[in-house]
């Protein structure tokens, strides 16, 4: 199992080559205040001097360490690979191949390196530094090394510096993949350590939290850290273990760290016998090696279901992304034919990307036919905008000069036009809906359908303007269409239409009804024939029904006096008596009184409102079905079936080739990058499948 430690150093090394952080690889995240120890402990556990040091803040980025251990057999190959004269060596990520085997290098390329990202005046950055550690006396660990936790900016640091620090490391201790290794001073007190408070914010069962007591040399006289030790003040679950670090004058002096582990179990031997073999910095190393190895053990199998999924996604990506094109004139060819298709299925509700959030293409116009121009038509009173007063203003100016023997038929005529022109412009409107619709199906198809022509955006927007185009010209044909069948029907009054000889006939009969219930309820002194002649007084003559009942003339000759239903007080007109001494003026306004209308006035107006009523829904009816099949005509299916050779012979043009089929500037590199990316998957992949085959999982 201790193979399993490379394997995640392998791992990293892959995903380091394309800096993705899309894999939370399990690592030992240090984090503690500043001037804890971190840096000491790191540097006891690598056993060379290879962190900046200095008072305030040093740990300004998270340094990734891989300590990795080699075998003697290794070491001489690899320096014979490499011509590497020692048997330590370490690498930087961002200097590639280079090798440092001085470790003073190592530290000034550390401080070079933090500079340049973070500034010279103690500014910290969250981009990692990549550094990776060969040597025969280190385990295998991975450890990141965060900037200290402060409270007081300085230098050019911006007021919200704890802030910052505090979320840099909950990115890293988040990562449930991770080991928190909790670094406190044993000279302060333990229950307000900050490293741990923000452990437990991250982890409160403490599964993944490993304590380290630093400076037990520098506890005041008279007290020690044995409750700590033992877990007494407060327990931790994967333990707690205390070091001593080298102090600033050790370091100055040159003290090397092998002598200050001797000096470390001298210490423990001797102020903490009963505990020496369970602390210090040797022990330290072990159980973050069995700890690490342990994790890593129960995180491979999620681990290796994110990269299957991961690969899949990216394979997808890259494929969305599509190849590099090599011959021109088919690949254009293909892509008008595509968008042609995609765009006829969409509105045959056959496409291959369904939109479930709203009706689209197809079943968008369908609604538009059958919910909102149906229903606009319905909403239309065949009666709006018309007045009892309009009616009867239209038969007296029908009639001339002459009284009326009946209604004239023009006065008919006049005010149906009048009112199935109405009709005209929910037409019309339905037109624009559908021709809008149309429209939003080129987006459409853009996003979901044919993803490819992102790659080529001259070639999209070119598709587009062909499109809208041919849009632009069949609106103007099919509002053309539609205004005929208005005018269609405005330009016959048809009074033979079945339905209106029906209607005709039905009113007719009731007329009748109430002429006869008029007449029985007449007193008995008046004689019927009298009262049939007094009736007929009022101007109508006697006439034989032209064409049967379906004439609507015919209605007139019968109960001519009969009253159809009580009017309101009507404002009509009479001339205006003149004053005396004041010459009379025809010409003028005769100013309006209110009176009743007669029992004719009322029968003509009521029969010529019926009639309107009878009349124009029958054309309603006729609108109601023609426009959405003229639309359909010569909009919907005359695009459909044009569609695919108008692009063709549009577009499809060797001196438009190379234009149209130049890809965005970022494509190319996106479509790299995904490579990569999946090439880095499918290699992890392969690690962990050679884990399996050595049966280290």
């Amino acid at each position: 199992m201790e193979a399993l430690i490379p394997v995640i150093n392998k791992l990293q090394d892959v995903f380091n080559t394309v800096g993705a952080d899309i894999i939370q690889l399990p690592q030992i995240v240090v984090v503690g205040t500043q001037s804890s120890g971190k840096s000491s402990v790191l540097e006891s556990l690598v056993g060379r001097d290879i962190l900046p040091r200095g008072t305030g803040i040093v740990t300004r980025r998270p340094l990734i360490l891989q300590l990795v251990h080699i075998d003697p057999e290794d070491r001489r190959k690899t320096s014979e690979e490499n011509g590497i004269d020692g048997e330590e060596w370490g690498k930087f990520l961002h200097t590639k191949n280079k090798i440092y085997t001085e470790f003073e290098e190592i530290r000034q390329e550390i401080e070079a390196e933090t500079e340049r990202m973070s500034g010279n005046n103690k500014g910290i950055s969250d981009e990692p530094i990549h550094l990776k550690i060969f040597s025969p006396h280190v385990v295998n660990l991975t450890l990141v090394d965060l900037p200290g936790i402060t409270k007081v900016p300085v230098g050019d640091q911006p007021n919200d510096i704890e802030i910052q620090i505090k979320e840099l490391i909950v990115k890293y201790i988040s990562n449930p993949n991770s080991i928190i290794l909790a670094v406190t001073a044993a000279n302060t007190d333990m229950a307000t350590s900050e490293a741990l408070k923000v452990a437990r914010e991250v982890d409160p069962d403490g599964r993944r939290t490993l304590a380290v007591v630093t400076k037990l040399d520098l506890m005041d006289a008279g007290t020690d850290a044995m409750d700590i030790l033992m877990g007494r003040v407060i327990p931790v679950k994967l333990g707690i273990i205390g070091v001593v670090n080298r102090s600033q004058l050790d370091i100055n002096q040159k003290k090397s760290v092998a002598d200050s582990i001797r000096d470390e179990y001298a210490f423990l031997q001797k102020k903490y016998p009963s505990l020496a073999n369970r602390n210090g910095t040797k022990y330290l190393a072990r159980t973050l090696n069995r700890l690490l190895m342990h994790h890593i053990r129960d995180c491979l199998p999620e681990l290796k279901t994110r990269i299957n999924v991961l690969a899949a996604q990216y394979q997808s990506l890259l494929n969305s992304y599509g190849e590099p094109v090599d011959d021109k004139s088919a690949t254009l060819l293909q892509l008008i034919t595509k968008f042609a298709a995609e765009y006829c299925n969409t509105i045959e509700g056959t496409a291959k990307y369904i939109e479930t959030a709203e009706l689209c293409g197809g079943a968008r116009i369908c609604y538009i036919f059958h919910e909102t121009f149906g229903r606009t038509l319905e909403s239309v009173d065949p009666l709006g905008g018309l007045t009892t007063i309009d009616v009867l203003t239209a038969i007296r100016n029908a009639t001339g000069p002459r009284p009326a023997l009946f209604v004239p038929e023009v006065s008919f005529e006049l005010l149906v036009k009048r009112q199935v022109k109405r009709l005209e412009e929910p037409s019309l409107r339905c037109v624009e809906l559908v021709h809008e619709e149309m429209q939003r199906i080129i987006q459409h198809c853009s996003n979901y359908s044919t993803q490819e022509l992102l790659r080529f955006p001259k070639l999209h927007d070119a598709i587009v303007e062909v499109v809208t185009s041919l849009l632009r010209k069949r609106l103007p044909v099919t509002n053309e269409m539609v205004h005929n069948l208005v005018a269609i029907e405005l330009a016959y009054i048809n009074t033979k239409h079945p339905d209106f000889a029906d209607a005709c006939g039905l009113m007719n009969n009731n007329i009748e009804e109430q002429r006869r219930n008029r007449m029985r309820d007449l007193p008995s002194a008046v004689p019927r024939d009298k009262a049939a002649a007094g009736g007929s007084q009022g101007g109508a003559v006697s006439e034989q029904t032209d064409g049967g009942t379906g004439n609507w003339r015919g209605m007139l000759k019968k109960g001519e006096d009969g009253a159809l239903g009580d009017r309101a007080m009507l404002q009509t007109t009479l001339p205006v008596s003149p004053q005396k001494g004041h010459a009379v003026n025809l010409l003028d306004v005769p100013v309006p009184v209110s009176r009743k209308l007669s029992a004719r006035e009322q029968r003509d107006c009521e029969v010529i409102e019926r009639l309107i009523k009878s009349y124009f829904l029958i054309v309603r009816k006729n609108i109601q079905d023609s426009v959405p099949k003229a639309v359909m005509h010569f909009l919907v299916n005359h695009v459909k079936d044009c569609l695919q050779s108008e692009l063709v012979g549009q577009l499809y043009k060797t001196a438009l080739l190379n234009d149209l089929l130049t890809e965005s500037e970022d494509m190319a590199q996106r479509r790299n990058e995904a490579a990569d990316m999946l090439k880095a998957l499918q290699k992890a992949s392969q690690v962990i499948a050679e884990i399996r085959e050595t049966h280290l999982w």
